[in-house]
């Protein structure tokens, strides 16, 4: 859960409000035209209500994301035998075929009330009906096929919508189509002027679209339309989609429009046509594989904090990345980088309002490129006021090595700068083809069904009750023997032991499955014991881990959610998609609200809720793991109290990485709420794009040191070290990022938070003083080189990057949108 920062003033849980001008009144635009459906009192005479009679131009260019083949996909023929643990309807179905629901998918029969009764069946959590609820996720599946849409398919809380990867069903608008988004990923209230989201978009976690065409091309193109409405928070994606959109003179369309939320992550998307391929609005994000064409411009960036683009492929549009929110002053996006990209024929690549030195915020509008080519582009960066070329581009082709404008750290500054520089030397390790290595979620879609073997038909139960630690461990130890995919029917599977995954394993959930440690084997503070270890000592091969989520019940002070011991190669990695911690703040966590109620008054430490000791470490002997879209998360609220009530839950440790060999891929990953760290790097070979932390919210209550007791083995910070006799409270808060004895880490983007101060937030606006904590990112400076951040992003922390115990940047000097920034920070 984040603070608004953005334009509609939506309630949180907190009653907590922050509003930027200008980004309301960009929003309040771009909702005027879908005024009939959001409610919101904007101008009127909109493109929505207009629908002018003007014919669709053909889109010259179409992708599919996914080739045909001749496999039929596992997924729809498997027996579903998932339960969702803890509703009490016993009936209660996670998995749904649209077309047992009604659904023809024959590109004629208007399928909209059918596919909208598949996601609400089973009195689901829904838009502006229920706040958030872990106890009613769904699958809801598409065949291939044509299925006709003539409003909003209301996407509901902790579903996903997944289409045929091997032939991509089509969800087709209607010329006459009513609604914002052929999927709408979080219903505008209707009637309510306020313009108030159905769900709060910072809330919004645990779901998934992907494998679908959706086009617009029906719809007249000086009419507003929108693919996807995708206000969201983390443990969210889209994946696997093209947008089919009016490239006509005048076209309204756009694939994806973000207004809101604390996101997240996208990848593997084509956009075809529109007036902007996205529109996009929120925190952060890391975003990969993205092609636009024909579009007029490719992506409007409305606001943000920080963004994080690779793997960007823009061609044949007017502009390539829109920065300038309309001209806004105050600037209204805080930070945008951009990697391993090719803008091809677009007169301007990047339109900026950033004039060094003199922009408002100081810091407002900082912009990292890194190996980006262009063909054709003869503008590269420009100057939105003025038209003023900043950048200059090419008629030919060129690669543009690094580039950047904003503050930079040499450790030391701030020495504000535009202009060319020498990029960071890449780890040959992290490369291939000359860009970072990316891997897409596998989806085994070449598979027959015969090759995967399902836990619950291997004798688990998967109700939160049984003991299923045996069951799941014979069929996980089976599978990796024989070669076959390992399929974790929906559920929740509690263990007593932990669950050992040799090297060979594919694991794949459904709808997020659970694996829930229970019982005094993780309970000891001073043995703790991992529930899911990959591999021991000394192991090497692949594993694949997808769609799952670790967590604790009760009392767990021992408990290690992850434990990756295996060691692969730069060539092969083993990967982890959409896998999570969650740790208290659900029903049958026995760490909910009733057990771990804040206590802002009383020092005193609940020791029942201890949830666990460290969410994932990444061990000596690991190497070569590829991880994406992975949020560890210990809850700061609980997710099934109507009021999202906030709790206090105490994990030791977030994520700590001490390997040895290195060569670990990040991507769109986050870590919030636990003791000491949130991210801990002791390692070397790292790239990492767009981290997110949040310190917990009760801290200094108790301080970083308590409840969890020093582990000099895993070399745990120490803060009677870092804050010595007479430091404020504020200095024994944890660390957002910690870097100890590494080499070559290379960050692309970070959003290090600190909201609260003993849950109180009048700490972490720009001004305040003191700041919530007195340091966020810290390294040590005899065994650390070559570190380098691009976009370094701080809220509520006085010090901005420490070495050892001096302080480096101060965030009154980098003052951004919300949060301070450093364009490019570096240890030498």
């Amino acid at each position: 859960m984040k603070l608004l920062a953005y334009s509609l003033i939506l309630p949180l849980v907190l009653g907590e409000q922050l509003v930027i001008p200008a980004v309301q009144s960009d929003i309040a635009q771009q909702l005027a035209k879908f005024s009939k459906y959001t409610e919101y009192e904007g101008p009127t005479g909109t493109a929505a209500a207009i629908l002018a009679a003007s014919s669709a131009a053909a889109v010259p260019e179409v992708r599919l994301a996914a080739a045909s083949t001749p496999y039929p996909y596992w997924y729809e023929t498997i027996t579903h035998q998932g339960k969702a643990a803890f509703n009490t309807n016993t009936g209660y179905a996670v998995f749904r075929n649209v077309k047992t629901y009604g659904a023809k998918g024959d590109g004629v029969t208007d399928d909209t009330a059918a596919i909208q009764k598949a996601i609400s069946d089973g009195n689901r959590c829904a838009p502006g009906k229920c706040a958030s609820s872990t106890t009613t996720p769904a699958v809801v599946y598409f065949p291939a096929g044509t299925y006709i849409i003539s409003s909003s398919l209301l996407d509901y809380y902790n579903t996903q919508l997944i289409g045929n990867p091997n032939s991509l069903p089509t969800l087709k608008a209607t010329a006459g189509f009513s609604g914002l988004g052929v999927i709408d990923g979080d219903q505008y209230e209707p009637g309510n002027a306020a313009g108030v989201l159905g769900f709060g978009a910072t809330n919004v976690f645990w779901r998934q679209v992907r494998n679908f065409i959706i086009d617009l091309t029906a719809i007249p193109a000086s009419s507003a339309a929108t693919g996807i409405h995708w206000p969201t928070a983390q443990a969210t994606s889209l994946q696997n989609i093209v947008f089919q959109m009016s490239a006509a003179s005048g076209t309204q369309h756009q694939g994806v429009f973000i207004e809101s939320g604390s996101g997240g992550f996208l990848n593997d998307l084509i956009f075809n046509g529109g007036l902007n391929g996205v529109v996009f609005g929120n925190q952060q994000f890391t975003v990969r594989n993205l092609t636009f064409n024909h579009a007029v411009t490719a992506i409007s960036q409305i606001w943000d904090w920080g963004w994080t683009y690779k793997g960007i492929s823009i061609n044949n549009c007017k502009i390539g990345i829109d920065m300038t929110n309309g001209n806004a002053n105050p600037l209204t996006v805080g930070s945008v980088t951009l990697l391993d990209s090719t803008i091809t024929n677009t007169p301007v690549g990047i339109k900026t309002d950033r004039v060094a030195g003199s922009s408002s915020p100081a810091t407002a509008g900082s912009l990292v490129l890194e190996n980006v080519g262009l063909t054709n582009v003869p503008v590269a960066v420009q100057l939105g006021t003025s038209g003023a070329t900043l950048l200059a581009g090419t008629t030919g082709t060129t690669t543009i090595a690094a580039w950047g404008s904003g503050n930079l750290y040499n450790p030391n500054g701030p020495t504000t700068t535009q202009g060319s520089f020498t990029p960071p030397t890449r780890p040959t390790s992290l490369v291939s083809g000359g860009q970072y290595y990316q891997q897409s979620k596998p989806q085994y879609n070449n598979l027959p069904v015969t090759s995967f073997k399902s836990v619950k038909s291997g004798g688990a139960k998967g109700d939160g009750v049984t003991d299923d630690t045996t069951a799941v461990q014979n069929v996980i130890t089976a599978a990796a023997a024989a070669g076959n995919v390992v399929f974790f029917d929906a559920g929740t599977y509690k263990v007593t032991k932990t669950i050992f995954v040799p090297a060979g394993s594919k694991i794949v959930g459904e709808s997020y499955s659970v694996i829930m440690s229970s019982g005094s084997y993780f309970s000891n503070v001073n043995s703790p014991q991992a529930v899911v270890q990959v591999g021991n000592p000394g192991n090497t091969g692949v594993v694949q881990w997808s769609d799952m989520i670790v967590s604790t019940q009760g009392a767990q002070g021992g408990a290690i959610l992850i434990l990756w011991n295996l060691a692969s190669t730069a060539a092969s990695p083993s990967g982890m998609w959409d896998v999570h911690t969650r740790i208290g703040g659900f029903k049958g966590s026995n760490l909910q609200l009733a057990n771990c109620p804040t206590t802002p008054s009383s020092t005193a430490i609940n020791y029942n809720c201890l949830g666990a000791y460290m969410s994932m470490h990444i061990a000596p002997s690991a190497a070569a793991l590829y991880m994406e879209n992975v949020w560890l998360w210990t809850a700061d609220h609980d997710v099934d109290d109507p009021n999202l009530t906030q709790i206090t839950i105490y994990t030791g440790r977030g994520l700590l990485i001490d390997s040895t060999a290195g060569t670990f891929w990040l991507v769109g990953t986050a870590v919030e709420h636990h003791q000491r760290y949130q991210y801990q790097i002791s390692t070397k070979n790292v790239f990492m794009g767009q981290i997110q932390t949040e310190t917990p919210y009760y801290q200094p209550n108790p301080a970083g040191n308590l409840p969890f007791a020093i582990n000099t083995t895993l070399n745990d910070p120490n803060f009677n070290v870092y804050c010595p006799s007479g430091s404020p409270p504020t200095c024994s808060m944890a660390f957002g990022l910690r870097v100890s004895a590494s080499s070559n880490i290379h960050v692309y983007g970070a959003g290090l938070y600190s909201f609260f101060n003993n849950y109180s937030t009048s700490c972490s606006t720009q001004t305040a003083n003191p700041q919530c904590q007195t340091s966020i990112f810290v390294y040590d400076a005899a065994a650390t080189t070559n570190l380098y951040i691009y976009n370094l992003n701080t809220i509520g922390s006085t010090g901005m990057a420490y070495r050892d115990e001096t302080k480096l940047a101060t965030n009154i000097y980098n003052y951004n949108v919300y949060p301070s920034t450093l364009f490019f920070f570096r240890s030498s």
